[in-house]
């Protein structure tokens, strides 16, 4: 998945070994998996060559990431070599459902995210 973190979220991970996020639409700190039970363990952080990118290695508890009920946020893939004029169809892949979004999170639980 990709998510933010201010400082504060960044300061939290590092202490707890738990992946801490920021919501820029809520304008608010969330622990991934404090409304789920699927929380990310911290096995690694790295930081990018100007220090304005942070990488997590987790260990995922609980069948998912992501708030559609799959393993993963990336389970569509752009298809290369098209049309440049063409509309471009993504593709599915790894895309089963690890869990049932509705009873985790709630009935909009398949709506697009934004900032979080």
């Amino acid at each position: 998945m990709v998510a933010h973190m201010n400082s504060q979220a960044l300061a939290k991970t590092i202490a707890t070994g738990e992946a801490w996020y920021f919501s820029r639409s809520r304008q608010s700190l969330w622990r991934k998996g404090e409304s789920s039970g699927h929380v990310q363990c911290v096995l690694e952080m790295r930081v990018d060559c100007d220090q304005d990118a942070v990488w997590i290695k987790v260990e995922q508890a609980g069948p998912g990431a992501c708030h559609t009920g799959r393993r993963s946020c990336f389970y569509r893939a752009v298809p290369l070599g098209q049309d440049p004029g063409a509309s471009v169809r993504l593709e599915f892949r790894d895309a089963e459902r690890a869990f049932d979004p509705h009873a985790v999170y709630g009935p909009k639980s398949d709506t697009p995210k934004s900032g979080s």
